[in-house]
């Protein structure tokens, strides 16, 4: 599949798992947030002209999705729509990462602290990852597109649920709002 990914795709994954070596989570495996925090260090492509038309535009709103990220890392991967229905059942998230954090320090449930153990080998993607990077692919066959470019992974990130989706459409970028400035022949406004 990869031999189908422009060289901008390409530097995404790149990305994505440098960004999980730098992260220090326990796990070693990249993940689709990896893949989202890649992409917003991408300049000159077709993902971060889109992202700059829809409003991304500044490193300021760029660190206040970041920020979005380790927050949901906190919270053990819980995006926000999830710690609120655990909230709606009587279960107060924050409170109970609180409540491990005070016993085992901060970063206990995001997997951020490192165990000082030596990892060596490939980095293996988790699941949400290899969603992105499957519905990257049958998002590029539906537009018809030859290659998957990091704009497919974007649009992935964007109708895929979980953290990164989420954040994103926090942020201004949903679906049809990218799909409309990257097939739209326009600017889309941040929906």
């Amino acid at each position: 599949m990869f031999e189908r990914f422009t060289k901008d795709a390409r530097a995404v994954v790149r990305g994505a798992v440098e960004h999980c070596e730098r992260s220090g989570t326990g796990s070693g495996s990249v993940e689709a947030e990896h893949l989202l925090l890649a992409l917003l260090d991408r300049e000159g492509s077709r993902a971060s002209f889109t992202l700059t038309a829809l409003g991304l535009t500044t490193e300021e709103r760029k660190e206040s999705l970041r920020e979005a990220l380790r927050d949901a890392r906190r919270r053990a991967g819980l995006s926000q729509s999830e710690a609120d229905a655990l909230a709606g059942l009587g279960i107060d998230v924050s409170e109970i990462v609180a409540r491990v954090e005070e016993v085992h320090g901060v970063g206990a449930m995001s997997g951020d602290r490192r165990s000082g153990e030596w990892w060596s080998g490939r980095r293996t993607f988790g699941r949400g990852a290899k969603n992105v990077l499957e519905k990257s692919l049958r998002i590029a066959v539906a537009h018809h597109d030859r290659h998957i470019g990091d704009e497919h992974l974007l649009l992935a990130l964007t109708i895929l649920p979980g953290v990164p989706g989420e954040v994103l459409a926090d942020h201004g970028v949903t679906h049809e709002a990218a799909t409309r400035v990257l097939y739209g022949g326009g600017e889309a406004k941040a929906g």
